[in-house]
């Protein structure tokens, strides 16, 4: 941890919460060591040492800041609570699940504050009072259905979630002076609005460059038959939000930098929630300038990175169908784990009508596989033993335990500790589904045979070892080793 005091004094000054949880620093000034997101001020440089561990920092004589308590998990601190908050209020405007009153009400009980506690926290984080974002959300995304769409207007209101057209009108004609129907004639007269066959049509916009054909290839790759469908130019599903279900299909814009998403008009009612699994899916938040600047110091990634600096980690849609297909995975080649997987989501999931050829079916829910018993599913060519981790995965998913759809809600190494308790998961598979599922850019899975032999046949602790220097975007420096030329076979080959 000394042998690059630059590189870390730099993450510290930065302040960058992905940082958090990655290296201590040590205060030779006051005997004290914190964690890089500590409120206290930034101390010199020639002051700091830097640590792997709260055993290492103590055992060199520190003793943990009262105000950070590095001691303590990142996110389970007292310091942490502001940007718990903060983060659980973005993802429930995400989600669609958060309104004016009960909402806050909620998540302020569930952090024994007061509301008003709760406003100035929001207030101090994200720069405005939680119902102005929330307002701002909504107004940001009928701006969208209004321009890319022809959706009715009243459809338009309840879909960026106003309760009423009353209130949407309002609220539109104060932000923008102009109520809504003048922005639609607007967009028309420019061209704008795109309905095919009663579908919708938004644009999801992205940071260049982005590896539209090696996306398409790993999803098609692992499509299940009726729930999933790819083809040259084009990814297709069906998907279930809550209660509504309906079908996607996202195909790359000819001339900006996005994705065209196509849905169909019965997922309007949770489009938040829909937007925010399809910009998972396919990585579209993600930096790949500063990904590919600092991957690229290694010598053992810098060919992989040049080549394909637009490469991303593919994410889900539904968390516990990537946690199912990831223990189907489990010592099988990718298309053995596609067909077994296809047949889980022919037993159990239920039947939808699509007008795309091929979908018919949903993702199985977790209660219903819950619900069923080793021989059912082994009956499908599954072992006892791995039927039974799929049942006690749903469980876990179905009761609470676990949630695998990402979001905010614990530190991703929290769920992947829980992952490990259900039988069957071992560390790999906890991995795998943290980089898809959870999001988590800085998961690795040393144990995984295709990374180490492309390593140079090296140990999971060595592997584990070597890739500290590419954190916090391991997840992004596996994508680039799964895509090498494996040693042995002379060709790239990623698993599950």
């Amino acid at each position: 941890m000394h042998t690059d005091r630059r590189r870390f004094y730099k993450a510290l000054s930065s302040r960058d919460a992905r940082f958090d949880g990655l290296f201590l620093v040590g205060v030779s000034s006051t005997g004290i060591y914190c964690r890089p997101i500590c409120p206290a001020k930034t101390p010199r440089e020639a002051n700091c040492r830097f640590f792997g561990s709260s055993a290492e920092a103590e055992q060199a004589g520190f003793r943990p800041c009262l105000r950070c308590r590095p001691e303590l998990a990142p996110g389970s601190a007292p310091v942490d609570d502001a940007q718990r908050i903060a983060q659980l209020i973005v993802q429930r405007l995400e989600e669609g699940q958060l309104d004016e009153k009960v909402g806050l009400e909620a998540i302020a009980s569930q952090f024994e504050l007061s509301s008003r506690q709760l406003r100035r926290i929001v207030q101090k984080e994200l720069g405005v009072p939680p119902i102005q974002l929330l307002l701002t959300r909504r107004l940001l995304l009928a701006k969208q259905l209004l321009t890319e769409t022809a959706m009715p207007i009243t459809q338009v209101a309840f879909a960026s979630g106003f309760s009423s057209l009353r209130r949407f009108n309002d609220a539109f004609t104060t932000r923008y002076s102009m109520p809504p129907t003048r922005l639609r004639r607007t967009a028309a007269a420019q061209g704008a609005g795109l309905v095919e066959g009663g579908s919708l049509v938004l644009q999801l916009a992205y940071r260049p460059p982005y590896d539209w054909t090696g996306m398409l290839a790993f999803l098609a790759a692992r499509a299940l038959t009726g729930v999933e469908q790819v083809s040259e130019n084009a990814y297709a599903r069906t998907i279930r939000l809550g209660s509504a279900a309906g079908w996607i299909r996202v195909t790359r814009a000819p001339r900006a930098n996005a994705l065209l998403l196509e849905f169909a008009p019965a997922l309007a009612s949770v489009l938040p929630a829909l937007l925010g699994r399809v910009r998972a899916l396919f990585d579209l938040d993600a930096r790949p300038d500063l990904i590919a600047k600092h991957l690229r110091k290694d010598a053992r990634l810098a060919a992989a990175v040049k080549a394909n600096p637009g490469r991303r980690v593919p994410g889900a849609i539904d968390g516990f169908e990537t946690g199912l297909r990831a223990i189907l995975g489990q010592q099988v080649t990718v298309r053995a784990a596609t067909t077994i997987a296809s047949r889980v989501a022919a037993a159990f999931g239920d039947p939808i009508v699509t007008p795309l050829p091929g979908l018919d079916r949903l993702t199985p829910l977790p209660a219903r596989v819950a619900a069923a018993t080793v021989p059912e599913i082994a009956r499908l060519g599954i072992v006892a033993s791995r039927a039974a981790s799929l049942i006690a995965l749903a469980k876990a998913q179905a009761a609470g335990r676990l949630c695998l759809d990402g979001g905010a809600r614990e530190h991703p190494d929290h769920t992947m500790a829980r992952l490990t308790d259900v039988p069957g998961l071992g560390p790999w598979t906890a991995s795998y589904i943290a980089m898809r599922a959870l999001r988590w850019p800085d998961a690795f899975p040393k144990e995984d045979i295709a990374v180490r032999s492309r390593l140079g046949g090296l140990t999971a602790k060595a592997a584990d070892e070597l890739s500290q220097a590419w954190r916090p975007w391991r997840s992004y420096a596996v994508m680039h080793i799964w895509a090498m030329a494996d040693p042995a076979h002379g060709r790239g080959r990623d698993p599950v």
